[in-house]
């Protein structure tokens, strides 16, 4: 009998067309011989199932239910593919423990805390994981130019703490730019991570359960044309993503095992993409990631067919782990 999957998409945050495209995507590829797929879109406003013409039916939040022409229909699974708000921050996650759905993302609290880049950042960093240097700021905070600059230098990245996409990131070359890069910042997120410029090599490297054994997928080097991997970067075109990447042996070996490190440290199910910049030979983490990007040009569907995973499998294999 084929099980009925939800796959939730859109979202509260900047990012709610990126992942209305990775739902679509979900949608698309499901095998159609093992599963039902239904198409949930959660808004502030409104959580609501859309048919293929576009019709849309109210979902019961009291069980995660939808009635279509007087007949409930009820769901074996959840395949989250909800980028930042509240799919990757841990208020989805916390809703289906409450009701025990099963659903292809990591935990409540292991969202909550890869979402708040300082917290993870934190939270790593006495495993051995190497970071940038950073500068916190809250909204309210007096800002002091000269004591952001002492302790990170410039060029330095100014960055909304919670927030995907790279919304609210900009790259400051002088004093007098972090004024703005600051009012930006603030406008995605009450919280700012400054962070020193690495000069090197960066790298995505993709992390799933995989048949019920932690994989590392091939690595991604990011080669961007702009002048960081910002918005434009990663979907419109204006960058190479060259996987596998081209790394010394030494250089792969520390990044995979680093990158299988954070996953099992923060105890992450489902899929992970994690940033490195390499900085005399040791790759520093920038940000992890538990809702990627999932359409076929995304870096994670990328990585999996260089495993020899399609994308069909890649999907049905995080059903059969949240199932399982």
């Amino acid at each position: 009998m084929k099980k009925n999957i939800a796959i939730i998409m859109g979202g509260f945050s900047s990012e709610y067309k990126i992942s209305l495209i990775s739902g679509n995507v979900v949608y698309e590829t499901l095998n159609a011989s093992k599963y039902s797929a239904y198409r949930i879109h959660i808004f502030r406003d409104k959580w609501v199932y859309v048919d293929d013409n576009e019709n849309e039916f109210p979902i019961d939040k009291n069980d995660f239910s939808v009635t279509v022409n007087g007949k409930k229909i009820t769901f074996d699974c959840v395949f989250n593919a909800i980028h930042g708000s509240p799919g990757e921050d841990g208020f989805i996650q916390g809703y289906f423990k409450l009701i025990n759905m099963p659903h292809t993302s990591c935990n409540m609290y292991q969202a909550s805390v890869t979402f708040n880049k300082r917290d993870c950042l934190s939270i790593l960093k006495p495993y051995g994981i190497k970071i940038a240097e950073s500068f916190y700021l809250n909204s309210g905070d007096v800002i002091d130019d000269d004591a952001i600059v002492n302790k990170v230098g410039l060029p330095c990245f100014v960055k909304a703490n919670k927030a995907g996409s790279s919304f609210g990131v900009t790259k400051v070359y002088k004093k007098e730019e972090l004024q703005n890069a600051i009012a930006i910042a603030f406008k995605e997120d009450d919280e700012i991570i400054i962070e020193a410029f690495l000069d090197g090599t960066e790298v995505s490297v993709g992390v799933i359960r995989y048949k019920g054994e932690v994989k590392v997928l091939p690595i991604t080097e990011i080669v961007s044309e702009n002048d960081f991997f910002d918005y434009e970067a990663k979907y419109q075109g204006k960058s190479q993503e060259i996987t596998p990447a081209r790394l010394t042996k030494e250089q792969e070996t520390k990044v995979t095992e680093t990158a299988k490190k954070v996953y099992e440290v923060l105890k992450i199910k489902g899929f992970s993409r994690s940033e490195y910049i390499f900085k005399n030979g040791e790759p520093h983490l920038l940000e992890v990631n538990t809702i990627p990007g999932l359409t076929k040009e995304s870096i994670l569907p990328q990585q999996a067919k260089a495993a020899g995973i399609s994308l069909a499998e890649l999907f049905d294999n995080a059903i059969e782990e949240a199932l399982r």
